[in-house]
């Protein structure tokens, strides 16, 4: 019965990725993704490089939520993919002409993550509501102001999204004949999250820096995501640990290649001493699997010396499963532990 569950859950993921990317691509952009907020300031921008190669956006659409303001950049240029629409949330009270500079988040499948932002995702439930929650908590002083930057996911196709997010350097020939046997659509395609995080460091994050008031120093700059997203969050800290000071990574899809990510971290992921790395999992539907795999990643950081509670956390929460409601119901835990006024 667990795994009739599990596999329900894995077809009502696939159906709702597929029927929302069609209609996104089958409708005109202003229907695809219509504002939804009243107060809409578009401006236009050449598109190309500035002089000290960051990256030009073509345009920008500004929205204001309830508490903060979105900014829409719906076909940000990369030289490592195709473009895709990026967002970038500010914080109430946000004054580029002010002194104040702001922590960022960068947060994986931006098409789920705001719930006054542009995503052709109609459903709440597939929902995260970041911008609500990250305005309570800051309302409430649990934790400091800062910026949210999302990239979305490439949803034309239904295996690029786990290709771009898949650690790239632990696919050893083996890991993918394992891979293909359990999905054979992969078969003939190539990895590419080494690009996805070269356009992240290299391309999308200066573009950040230059164009909003951001602390854009490692001990403020963090990466979140979920799944697979929490897959190339993980990554992201063993590729880049003098860019990425903090990760959260929630329901780590941490058995796809029967664990051989966390094989390799044992002898590349960053000693303690400069990150706070949260880790979380559920025990219903495809988070039920995960637990063993998330032990063996807690011994990794227990090696590397990290101290639980302190500059590294992993949780279970009983009776949640594998969903943006679910991580959206604990998200406010990973922000405090990377965002709280310690």
């Amino acid at each position: 019965m667990k795994k009739l569950r599990v596999i329900l859950q894995c077809l009502m993921c696939m159906t709702v990725l597929a029927a929302a990317s069609e209609r996104a691509m089958g409708a005109s952009t202003s229907e695809a993704l219509a504002p939804q907020s009243k107060e809409l300031k578009p401006f236009s921008e050449k598109s190309g490089k500035n002089k000290d190669d960051t990256k030009e956006v073509v345009s920008t659409m500004t929205a204001n939520s309830q508490s903060g303001t979105i900014d829409y950049h719906p076909d940000f240029p990369s030289d490592y993919f195709s473009p895709r629409p990026v967002e970038v949330w500010l914080p109430e009270g946000y004054d580029p002409t002010s002194g104040d500079r702001y922590p960022v988040l960068y947060m994986h499948d931006g098409q789920f993550l705001f719930h006054y932002g542009r995503t052709p995702f109609s459903v709440k439930d597939w929902l995260w509501d970041v911008d609500t929650t990250m305005a309570r908590l800051i309302e409430n002083g649990e934790i400091r102001p800062a910026i949210v930057v999302s990239v979305w996911a490439d949803l034309e196709a239904k295996p690029n999204r786990k290709l771009e997010y898949m650690p790239q350097k632990p696919v050893t020939d083996d890991v993918w004949k394992k891979m293909i046997a359990k999905e054979p659509e992969i078969a003939g395609k190539k990895i590419v999250s080494d690009n996805y995080l070269k356009f992240l460091v290299h391309e999308f994050k200066p573009f950040i820096d230059k164009t909003y008031r951001t602390q854009p120093v490692r001990e403020s700059t963090f990466v979140i995501g979920s799944s697979m997203g929490g897959m190339i969050s993980a990554y992201a800290i063993a590729e880049y640990p003098d860019i990425f000071g903090g990760a959260a990574c929630l329901s780590t899809h941490w058995g796809i290649g029967d664990g051989a990510v966390i094989a390799w971290y044992k002898d590349h992921w960053p000693d303690a001493g400069t990150h706070r790395i949260y880790f979380d999992h559920g025990t219903e539907t495809l988070d039920a699997e995960y637990e063993p795999y998330q032990l063996k990643m807690d011994e990794v950081m227990r090696s590397r010396g990290y101290r639980s509670g302190e500059d590294w956390i992993s949780r279970r929460f009983d009776g949640a499963d594998h969903s943006p409601r679910a991580w959206r119901e604990r998200l406010h835990v990973p922000l405090k532990f990377l965002l709280g006024n310690r």
